[in-house]
């Protein structure tokens, strides 16, 4: 029989949380992250569980999250500092284990099959990991057990903050059943209401449903979900990606046309992409810009570079040219710029002594940022606008995420659950 060693570790309310461990004047208090006040134009990153219990949620327009919440407190999202947090969290799991897959800035499946010599049974590593956690940074995290991915994050999620969730084995079908069907992966809201017009509501209905009937009305996709109603999941867990893109994003509290606000605003996400791939030691082959108007229509385009670079100039020039035909006659409501197919190794380049000056500059930059702060050397153009140096944002795992409201560094990505 399979043996519950897969873990899902999941922090508690990160980004809330971890304001509200530097800020003690915050705990206890509602706090959401995700604009810089109730007014702004944007959503919910995170909420503080102090907030939830007046039903603010992640993605919730903040001027419904302030009038739900009137007393809350609304922070600026903060990437580097939750980066950071992020970072120091992963590798407390990466002692208990290697094969740790980070799906997100807040959560990360392992499997911890060959660990219990040294560490105990999965659950006890569980509680371990729990209290280093805590121990070393203030934070809490909630994690299930279980024979799979599936069901360990179904039961990361049910006693949350701080809870721990063992399903043993044989018990998976038990466990889920008397679930909501849209606790399932794989069903949204359109599923979920296509399965409601055949009596499902929830897992344990679905578990029962014919594989013919489900194929009929679903497609192959159906007998899959029946599958994972029962709680079998066969994917491993997947432990050593590197990340495919790094991206940055802006949404501008109002659309504009204004060309010089558009370029300044590509040069602040350039030079974002830019150090977050000098941080990880990559160059990047490819450049992708995203353009969405007001209507909410989204454009992409993308260039291939004539060699690999890690510097904002070649980045920001490359975005303007493949952003400026895409604006012509359109109000602009976010732009996007992407690194991708990102590559190690040392650059090569037709003029290495040019090169090789601009990046001692470059790097030099880099270490007066990292020692004194992000905003204690930018770029006198961005001055212009008051729009802020960007910060990193890794979409080597997680699903897109906006960033909303006044010119403000980019989101980071994660949902902050």
């Amino acid at each position: 029989m399979t043996r519950a060693t897969i873990l899902h570790v999941d922090l508690d309310a990160f980004f809330a949380a971890v304001e509200q461990r530097d800020r003690p004047e915050l705990r206890g208090k509602p706090v959401v992250v995700g604009g810089g006040g109730p007014g702004d134009r944007g959503v919910v990153s995170a909420a503080s569980y102090e907030a939830r219990a007046f039903g603010v949620h992640s993605a919730m327009p903040l001027r419904t999250a302030a009038a739900l919440c009137p007393s809350a407190v609304f922070l600026p999202v903060d990437g580097r500092k939750y980066s950071a947090a992020s970072r120091q969290v992963m590798a407390i799991l990466r002692r208990f284990t290697p094969r740790v897959e980070q799906v997100s800035i807040d959560e990360a499946f392992l499997d911890v099959a060959g660990s219990e010599a040294l560490f105990g049974e999965p659950a006890e590593i569980a509680v371990a990991i729990k209290a280093a956690i805590r121990a070393e940074l203030g934070l809490t995290a909630s994690v299930g057990v279980a024979t799979s991915k599936l069901v360990a994050k179904v039961a990361s999620d049910l006693r949350k903050p701080d809870g721990l969730v063992v399903v043993a084995p044989g018990e998976e079908a038990a466990f889920l059943a008397p679930l909501p069907i849209q606790r399932l992966w794989g069903v949204g809201e359109k599923t979920r209401l296509s399965l409601a017009e055949v009596g499902v509501r929830l897992i344990g209905d679905l578990a029962v449903v014919p594989d013919d009937l489900l194929r009929r009305r679903f497609g192959v996709n159906g007998p899959v979900l029946a599958a994972r109603a029962r709680g079998i999941d066969p994917s491993p867990v997947e432990g050593g990606h590197e990340a495919k893109s790094v991206s940055h994003e802006h949404t501008f509290d109002v659309d504009t046309a204004d060309w010089e606000v558009i370029e300044r605003t590509l040069l602040a996400l350039a030079e974002g992409v830019a150090g977050r791939l000098r941080a990880g030691g990559v160059r990047a082959t490819t450049i992708a810009v995203k353009v969405r108007d007001s209507s909410f229509a989204t454009h992409t385009r993308q260039r291939t570079l004539p060699e690999p670079t890690d510097l904002t100039d070649p980045i920001w020039r490359t975005a303007v040219d493949l952003v400026r035909p895409q604006v012509r006659g359109i109000h602009v409501r976010l732009l996007g710029v992407a690194a991708r197919g990102l590559t190690h190794g040392e650059q090569v380049t037709l003029f290495p002594a040019d090169d090789e000056r601009r990046r001692r500059a470059v790097e030099a930059m880099d270490a007066v940022r990292h020692r004194y702060g992000s905003r204690a050397l930018t770029r006198a153009r961005l001055l212009e606008g008051r729009i802020a140096e960007p910060f990193e944002r890794d979409f080597s795992h997680a699903p897109e995420a906006r960033r909303v409201g006044k010119p403000r560094p980019p989101d980071v990505g994660g949902r902050g659950s």
